[in-house]
């Protein structure tokens, strides 16, 4: 779910595929209006867009972002004219509350009844309120195998002296310091500002072995061969992968991260009634196939699944559909109310602390 600041292209392709496609061409020009979507970069098949276009002959605007919190400050700020962003589980309850996010009429999105009952009614959103399931996956490790000699399967690999200089975290707040939460053993939720700041500590007696806190970026630093380890979204790996045979991606034994990321319209939309058709174009099975096997991320789509639109090779990949008894290691993250100062606090300091002295 790479991404990058403020207004950006649309996904890799998009022009491409715009450019010889006269019915595409045809529908910008006779455009009535338009969708403006906020969304991580990468992370939709560039012909899904070309698609809705063509078929309601509107004109999308798509710009993306490089973390929860960026999306969110954006949004606050009220300067935005965004009908649809796509906000994680804790961001959806944290927008909620903040009266940031329009109710959804269930009335204009039958294709509802293709959602796994298991990503419907969440505790981050009981009755699917203000959100519907976008895609789902994990966090863990992309390393190269080349370079680490062996492969790995726990979180021990981010701090081995061996790969000092060499290691990338994600440059996010709650997942960074939730991952480390987890390695030393606490609840990735915890609001006990002992355990947020012992993570703290933690990582600035760590800061000569990382290369860097990147941007979302990790896979393809990993990728260009700048780190040999990084912390990164499972799909962002996935699809380095398929340039480079050297690259792996593991869920540590220890458990991570699951998120699930959400369709949601913010309160100061303009095209509501656009939005939630593009949400419920979404939901079509074949749609949400072809986004996740694009993305390489979990679909919540069970009719998708169920009737092999998703690929074989990825319906049985354990870092993209864990097995049970890993899966049962994954947490959510949560909104943890008056403790996110706790977060940005511990943040703020690992960020800008030069490392402590070897002992």
């Amino acid at each position: 779910m790479s991404g990058t600041n403020g207004s950006a292209p649309r996904p890799k392709g998009f022009e491409t595929l715009a450019l010889h496609a006269v019915p595409h061409l045809r529908a910008q020009q006779l455009a009535v209006t338009e969708l403006n979507i906020y969304n991580w970069d990468t992370y939709i098949a560039p012909e899904v867009l070309a698609e809705f276009e063509q078929r309601h002959r509107v004109k999308i605007n798509y710009d993306t972002y490089g973390s929860n919190e960026e999306m969110h400050a954006r949004i606050k700020a009220g300067d935005t004219h965004y009908d649809l962003i796509f906000p994680a589980d804790y961001m959806i309850q944290m927008m909620a509350n903040e009266g940031l996010l329009q109710p959804l009429n269930a009335s204009q999105l039958p294709n509802l009844k293709h959602i796994d009952p298991n990503f419907l009614n969440p505790d981050y959103d009981p009755g699917n309120r203000y959100s519907v399931p976008y895609q789902w996956g994990t966090l863990g490790i992309g390393y190269n195998l080349e370079t680490t000699g062996k492969e790995i399967d726990s979180w021990t690999a981010m701090f081995m002296p061996q790969y000092a200089g060499r290691i990338a975290w994600m440059d996010d707040t709650r997942y960074t310091i939730g991952a480390v939460l987890m390695f030393l053993g606490y609840d990735p939720n915890t609001q006990r500002v002992e355990e947020i700041n012992q993570v703290r500590d933690f990582l600035i007696k760590q800061k000569e072995t990382i290369a860097a806190f990147a941007d979302d970026i990790g896979q393809s630093l990993l990728n260009q061969g700048e780190v040999d380890i990084a912390f990164e979204w499972s799909g962002d790996i996935f699809q380095v992968m398929k340039e480079n045979p050297d690259l792996r991606y593991a869920i540590p034994k220890e458990g991570s991260i699951i998120w699930t990321d959400n369709m949601a319209i913010p309160s100061q939309a303009r095209h509501r009634q656009l939005a939630e058709q593009f949400i419920n174009f979404i939901l079509e099975p074949t749609v949400s196939a072809r986004i996740s096997n694009f993305t390489q991320y979990g679909s919540p789509n069970r009719t998708a699944r169920q009737t092999s639109l998703i690929n074989p090779s990825d319906l049985g990949n354990p870092g993209i559909y864990p097995p049970a008894e890993l899966f049962a290691k994954l947490k959510h993250l949560k909104h943890v109310g008056e403790s996110s100062r706790l977060y940005e606090a511990a943040w703020d300091a690992i960020k800008t602390s030069s490392p402590s002295p070897s002992t």
